[in-house]
């Protein structure tokens, strides 16, 4: 095992800003690394504090016995989610394959050794989550000092069957689309497709949960965890674990992550070459046609540029695009089944008038749309061959621009047909309308330009793997989780303002209140962009 440990060193020593800190003069870059990693840290900071107010809400109903169970499930859901998302750059289709596959070492030990290096990766985040409800459980059960350590230890290993899960999926996935000749279109869209069938399940198991006519939230919620643990068996073994002390569950917690790991890299290594071999190999036609080159403008040919880079990455296609999806099939769902249901679901059934919904459409189709802008990770995007970007006879403020204009033009068709179809099915006057459209226009500037400060500010350059910076970048970090956080903070207080004053004052008193904050967010981007 000593040569797989050495690569899974290096690769960790390779995408370590820890290399810049202890091995760089240039102060400009270790500012870098120590601002995003107190920008991840702060992240680090909110996600536990939501985690410490989960178990606080278990305890509070009486339900704290259930949080090693909801802790679980948690780890479980994200470890599946972040790995199905980043399979395609990690173990399929990466930058450095030819240099691994040309070491001593056999397909399945690679395949291993990136699939850890995946693990580890994302391992502080899953922690953070498992040592937050660790500490909300301990204040109201106060159990053994023995459970301290076997919680922290168990929670190593949690995430790794549901890793395995999403791998496995993504191997099936980029099996298939090997087999034709545009892969990474049929990889983009069977990763979409299945995303969203996860997406909308949600939504299915809950209808069917409310069919049950439980008597009370608090048995639903029992039942609800009961039934995930059911399923889940390895939330179930970490619960008796901590709880009840059970070695047995401790036991088979560790030997079937174990034994599906080797199973599985078993079963990859047979293909893993010539997977890759494919994904990366490109067939030709043979007819040709001359056709006369189009004549386009600096920025427009910027743009393009960064659309025909979006198409050729599944990985960047799936993140960038993500958001414009869903919002594309939040307006059509708002047209073919009603405003109302979709907010009765939302909200759980609260007595919410749609009227009320009204103003805070704009930013509800922003909390789609402004998941994760192109401009955050483009300008990392040109990693090593930057210094060509540097030596083209434009100036960089254009080449921002054209970034920029990319976004838009990606944002601006989807929030205009969500926004319509918002407005058109909860019965919005026309004016209203009108003003909304304005402020989603505003909001889109906003998202991009602002999008395009962290992604200059954040730039990483040296990575290895395109995930990098567009799964995991500081870039996208910070920009992302803050930026949800605020939509969420703008549709309550949209709401809220909306039963005190007239919605079109609030919808220009809004418009006028983004459009500062994007104009002074392109400014700084300018800036920004003549430095680098």
């Amino acid at each position: 095992m000593k040569n797989e440990f050495l690569l899974l060193k290096t690769l960790l020593l390779s995408t370590s800003g820890l290399n810049i800190l202890r091995h760089s003069d240039d102060r400009k870059k270790k500012r870098k690394v120590i601002a995003g990693a107190i920008g991840v840290l702060f992240l680090y900071l909110l996600l536990m504090l939501y985690s410490i107010l989960i178990c606080v809400g278990y305890g509070v109903t009486g339900l704290i016995q259930e949080a090693p169970i909801m802790c679980a499930l948690v780890i479980s859901a994200l470890s599946f989610v972040f790995t199905l998302l980043k399979t395609n750059g990690y173990l399929f289709n990466f930058k450095e394959y030819d240099m691994l596959m040309s070491l001593p070492l056999e397909a399945g030990t690679v395949a291993g050794c990136r699939f850890f290096y995946m693990y580890i990766k994302s391992l502080s985040w899953y922690l953070s989550i498992s040592a937050a409800m660790l500490i909300g459980y301990s204040f109201f059960v106060h159990p053994s000092p023995a459970v301290y350590p076997v919680w922290i230890l168990l929670s190593l290993i949690l995430p790794v069957i549901p890793m395995l899960g999403a791998a496995f999926l993504g191997f099936l996935i980029a099996r298939i689309s090997a087999g034709f000749k545009k892969t990474s279109l049929i990889q983009t869209v069977l990763t979409f497709a299945f995303v969203l069938i996860m997406f909308f399940l949600r939504f299915f198991l809950e209808s069917v949960l409310e069919n049950d006519q439980m008597e009370n939230v608090l048995g639903k919620a029992s039942e609800m965890t009961g039934k995930a643990a059911g399923i889940n068996r390895p939330a179930l073994w970490f619960s008796n674990a901590v709880t009840k002390a059970d070695p047995l569950g401790a036991f088979l917690l560790i030997t079937v992550n174990l034994g599906l790991a080797a199973a599985l890299f078993a079963v990859v290594g047979n293909s893993y070459r010539n997977i890759n071999s494919a994904l990366k190999s490109h067939a030709s036609a043979g007819k040709y046609r001359v056709k006369t080159m189009k004549r386009r403008s600096v920025l427009m040919a910027v743009a393009f540029k960064e659309f025909r880079r979006m198409t050729g990455s599944t990985t960047y296609m799936v993140n960038g695009a993500m958001g414009e999806v869903l919002a594309f099939i939040l307006g059509l769902a708002a047209l073919l089944i009603g405003f109302d249901r979709i907010a009765a679901v939302v909200t759980g059934g609260a007595p919410v008038d749609s009227v009320m919904l009204q103003p805070a459409i704009p930013f509800i189709v922003y909390f789609l749309i402004g998941m994760v802008a192109t401009t955050v990770c483009s300008p990392s995007l040109e990693g090593k061959n930057y210094w060509i970007v540097q030596s083209l006879p434009i100036e960089k403020k254009t080449l921002y621009q054209g970034k920029m204009l990319f976004n838009m033009f990606l944002t601006l068709p989807f929030m205009v047909f969500t926004t319509l179809c918002l407005c058109v099915s909860a019965k919005v006057p026309a004016v209203n309308t009108l003003l909304y459209l304005i402020l989603g226009f505003a909001l889109c500037t906003f998202l991009t330009a602002w999008g395009c400060v962290c992604g200059i500010h954040f730039m990483r350059l040296d990575w290895e793997n395109e995930v990098e910076v567009i799964k995991q970048g500081r870039a996208v970090v910070i920009y992302m989780f803050p930026n949800m956080i605020a939509a969420m903070i703008m549709v309550v207080l949209a709401v809220v303002l909306g039963m005190q004053m007239d919605h079109r004052i609030l919808a220009l008193i809004f418009i006028m209140a983004v459009s500062l904050l994007a104009g002074l967010s392109f400014m700084r981007a300018m800036v920004l962009a003549e430095r680098n």
